[in-house]
């Protein structure tokens, strides 16, 4: 694994965690309906969005198209660990088989 994929997995982790941040946000209520839109939580999130686009903008110039693919899908791994974790949702059945076949069709994306 060079340089640029390990960049790429981390935006891609930062992907899931802005996932997290809009999630959050969603479930609150707010006085207003403009400040839905206009909190630190929502802005962050797209602030990181923006980020990883142009990282991953550039990467993707260093990486054979093939593997950056196969990164962008590990976001779904990411974003049900992290809602375990930071918003105590449960892991269902359905979630992990739906993740084990994410994976298996990575694997077999990835044979030569």
């Amino acid at each position: 694994m060079n340089s640029y994929m390990l960049l790429m997995f981390t935006m891609t982790f930062l992907t899931a965690i802005s996932q997290v941040l809009l999630k959050k946000s969603a479930s609150k209520t707010y006085e207003k309906w403009i400040y839905e839109y206009l909190n630190w939580r929502v802005i962050l999130a797209y602030g990181i969005f923006f980020g990883v686009l142009l990282v991953n903008t550039y990467a993707y110039t260093k990486v054979d198209m093939k593997y950056g693919a196969v990164i962008d899908t590990f976001s779904y791994v990411f974003v049900m660990i992290l809602s375990w974790l930071l918003l105590h949702e449960q892991f269902t059945k359905r979630k992990v088989i739906e993740n084990l076949i994410i994976m298996a069709g990575v694997m077999v994306y990835t044979l030569p």
